[in-house]
């Protein structure tokens, strides 16, 4: 009989560790979710209490999430006065604004995978008068999570022929504006390999802080 208590305690001990190890994983998981939307800067705090809504699981800690949002808009409102007066990412949409009036479409956070971003790309292309664009380049959410990472930023690209000696040109167009730019650039010069930004820094100013 005790052998028989002990291993029912033992057990209920052992699931009891596991809920919480597993409710812990879940909060932390939807937490970091939160600060990337929050730093990311594309979103309001009434976004990001959507965004919750949908990752919200069984045991996770819906009032200690919901009320992190505003200390996380806090802390990064306080963090930019701090910030340089020309961002990283200011420059990077000086350089898109650029690319547009040549003919490249560019898009920021296009979606959360590269499929999604080369979706919106054709359906924002799709808006605007044939023969506008002739190719695009856009990043992710899951490139800004990169960023926000210290791992600087990829930038995906396309012509809308989809053609080697096109998609090159495109690829080129995009190099040599981010380098007039001041960025460095890493990329070998190949249509299967992302334009990479190494060293940019993501700051970006939030909507209610413009």
């Amino acid at each position: 009989m005790k052998w028989c208590l002990f291993l029912i305690l033992s057990l209920t001990s052992c699931l009891t560790v596991a809920m919480d190890i597993n409710k812990n994983e879940t909060n932390q998981s939807i937490l970091e979710a939160i600060q990337v939307h929050v730093w990311g800067g594309f979103d309001t705090p009434d976004d990001v209490q959507s965004i919750i809504s949908d990752l919200l699981e069984e045991g996770a800690d819906e009032n200690m999430l919901r009320d992190s949002v505003g200390t996380e808009f806090s802390k990064k409102l306080a963090a930019e006065p701090s910030w340089p007066e020309v961002t990283d990412v200011d420059r990077l949409k000086s350089v898109f604004q650029d690319l547009k009036k040549r003919g490249v479409l560019c898009l920021h956070n296009a979606g959360y995978t590269q499929s999604d971003g080369h979706e919106d790309a054709q359906d924002a292309i799709n808006a605007y008068p044939k023969g506008t664009f002739f190719g695009y380049c856009f990043y992710h959410g899951q490139d800004v999570e990169s960023a926000l990472n210290g791992r600087g930023l990829f930038l995906a690209y396309a012509h809308l022929n989809w053609t080697g000696p096109e998609m090159l040109n495109v690829g080129q167009m995009i190099q040599q504006a981010l380098e007039r730019a001041g960025f460095v650039v890493d990329w070998n010069g190949s249509a299967e390999q992302r334009i990479h930004i190494p060293e940019l820094k993501w700051q970006h100013r939030s909507h209610r802080s413009r």
